[in-house]
């Protein structure tokens, strides 16, 4: 079943639409909420709370990608479950050290800045990305939206662990000089 007969099941109120949705992208969900989590039964939970955010998104929703659409729910609701178990506890896991390893060329105000702000920064990020190589793309976008170790992104790449963090050192470096180009405010 492809994207938009799952969100038409949604839109049909069916039941089937969880089911479907579940075996099209329970891997993938399940993929983002592990990294995140460190914990099966944490991260089957938070896919189950995607599946219900997804029912009570669509209708209005009509997503074009489906993917896209719930990878960012449980993404959310990942990095939320994550932060409240680690509130007293900082510095475990691979949100604080992605956070960190980004704090120095990503606007600290990035969200509390506005809404056209915002725009203007995801654009900026658009564009950036776009700019890239595939494979260092690739790369950012693994370490820095799914929050995979630098030691996975390596070995599904077969290239050294070493050259992984160069990358991404390189381009955050980039990064940090197509914002200030820009007019961002560090």
């Amino acid at each position: 079943m492809d994207d938009k007969q799952i969100v038409d099941l949604y839109w049909a109120r069916s039941e089937n639409a969880i089911s479907e949705t579940s075996k099209r992208y329970g891997k993938y969900c399940h993929y983002i909420a592990r990294n995140i989590l460190h914990n099966d039964e944490d991260s089957e939970e938070c896919v189950n709370d995607t599946y219900l955010r997804a029912w009570e998104a669509m209708p209005p929703n009509r997503p074009e990608r489906l993917s896209v659409f719930l990878g960012k729910i449980v993404r959310n609701l990942s990095i939320d479950r994550y932060r409240s178990y680690n509130a007293q506890k900082r510095g475990k896991g691979q949100i604080p050290l992605a956070l960190e390893e980004l704090g120095e060329c990503v606007p600290a105000s990035g969200i509390e800045a506005g809404i056209i702000e915002a725009m203007m920064f995801t654009d900026i990020m658009n564009r950036f990305l776009a700019d890239l190589t595939e494979e260092k793309r690739k790369i950012f976008v693994r370490r820095y939206w799914y929050l995979s170790p630098v030691k996975d992104i390596a070995r599904e790449y077969g290239i050294s662990e070493s050259k992984v963090k160069v990358i991404l050192l390189r381009v955050r470096n980039d990064l940090r000089q197509t914002l200030e180009k820009e007019g961002v405010t560090l």
